[in-house]
């Protein structure tokens, strides 16, 4: 029971972890604009350059500015089952009123209102997925059947707002403060403490709970007043707006996703067996550019992950020893969305000593293509391409029992391939 238990709980945080992505998606855009934003971009030659500059500094402070919400619309979405326009109106609905609220909860030291920032966004936008589930077809007697079915929720959510806002002004202060101290201890103690973020990332890597990780380091903690007056949390938003002492959460991830893994992935494909080194040698450029372009790394990490632990053991630490020497080395850089070629380039004028992760990158490359070659043949390890005999040969027996033919009829009528 205790087993089922826990298990349940892994896989409930695993979809808080898939519906956090939906807000991220906004942060391209964000970070994108906030880029064509400053000032050494257009310029300032009386063509109407500065006013585009402003323009698009506006348009991208407008996303960072309303992250709580963006999450706590996007989380709802993400986290409810059958999510239509409804669930998006009572998120708004409950975080409209959580937010009003918490004004009369000001903090004791700086006076300003209560601010759990993306926290409490994305705490609003479980519970608005929560009652969406639970209420969305609920009848109620004919004198009250306006409010049936959907147009209950967004009334429960203005009372859950409320509710939640009390709580949080209450009992915030020694939550946030806590979360904060173990932050600041990690920023404290420089280059192992972002090590320490970077091993602990990839480790929540295969239960999904990462981005509950990422989502303070990279959103909440830390404060930067802007050029423009506007205060802003969060590595990500600290960088863009010009923090010198941000990117400690993101640095590191850059050598990794740009060199070490699409290296591992080479590795993988030259440890196949000889009649599936082509097959594989190609599933493994396609992810591992996949990686090194936009820095999404799962699809590579997946490969690997659950068939070969001790490999993606070893990817956790190495990447904490990234984040580490990153730091040490005093460079700085950040993304919008992920550790790829594309926010590198992005964020060049931005970053610190950006061109190091370039050598660092070539190292950690060298390292993870000869520790997974030699662990692979080592350990003789099932990674793609080196699977059992009886595995291919049943694999095989199954598609001549399924026809060949068949599946190609099916692949041409739905316009998929088999």
């Amino acid at each position: 029971m205790s087993s089922r238990r826990g298990f349940g709980i892994v896989k409930g945080m695993q979809e808080i972890g898939r519906s956090l992505q939906l807000p991220l998606a906004a942060l391209p855009a964000a970070g994108i604009m906030v880029r064509l934003g400053q000032p050494d971009v257009f310029g300032s030659d009386g063509l109407g350059w500065t006013k585009a500059a402003e323009v698009f500094g506006l348009a991208g402070n407008a996303l960072l500015g309303a992250l709580p919400l963006l999450f706590c619309v996007g989380v709802a979405i993400g986290y409810a089952k059958e999510a239509d326009g409804s669930t998006a109106f009572a998120a708004l609905a409950g975080h409209l009123v959580f937010g009003k609220v918490l004004e009369a909860f000001p903090d004791q030291v700086t006076g300003k209102p209560t601010d759990p920032g993306v926290l409490g966004g994305i705490v609003i936008g479980l519970i608005t997925a929560v009652l969406w589930r639970r209420y969305r077809r609920t009848r109620l007697p004919d004198w009250l059947g306006f409010f049936s079915g959907r147009r209950l929720v967004p009334v429960l959510m203005a009372f859950a707002g409320l509710a939640m806002a009390v709580a949080f002004g209450l009992l915030w202060a020694p939550v946030g403060n806590g979360l904060n101290a173990f932050a600041a201890w990690l920023s404290s103690h420089g280059a192992v403490g972002s090590g320490i973020f970077g091993f602990i990332n990839r480790m929540l890597v295969p239960i999904g709970m990462h981005m509950l990780l990422n989502t303070y380091g990279w959103f909440q903690f830390g404060s930067f007043t802007g050029p423009q007056g506007q205060e802003v949390h969060g590595d990500i938003a600290r960088f863009l707006a010009g923090d010198p002492s941000a990117g400690m959460w993101m640095t590191g991830f850059f050598p990794i996703m740009m060199f070490a893994l699409p290296a591992a992935g080479l590795a993988i494909a030259h440890c196949a067996r000889p009649e599936r080194r082509k097959a594989v040698t190609g599933m493994m450029v396609s992810i591992g550019l996949t990686a090194m372009i936009t820095g999404v790394s799962e699809p590579l990490e997946f490969s690997f992950m659950f068939i070969a632990p001790v490999l993606y053991g070893t990817h956790a630490l190495l990447t904490g020893l990234s984040m580490f020497v990153t730091m040490a080395l005093g460079v700085k850089a950040g993304f919008t969305f992920s550790a790829g070629l594309f926010d590198y380039t992005l964020n060049w004028s931005h970053a610190t000593r950006p061109w190091l992760i370039i050598p660092i990158g070539l190292c950690f490359a060298a390292v993870y293509y000869v520790v997974f070659r030699f662990v692979i043949t080592k350990f003789d390890l099932p990674t793609p391409g080196r699977e059992p005999e009886e595995e291919i040969t049943e694999e095989a027996e199954t598609e001549a029992a399924t026809g060949d033919g068949a599946a190609a009829e099916r692949a041409d009528a739905s316009g998929r391939r088999p």
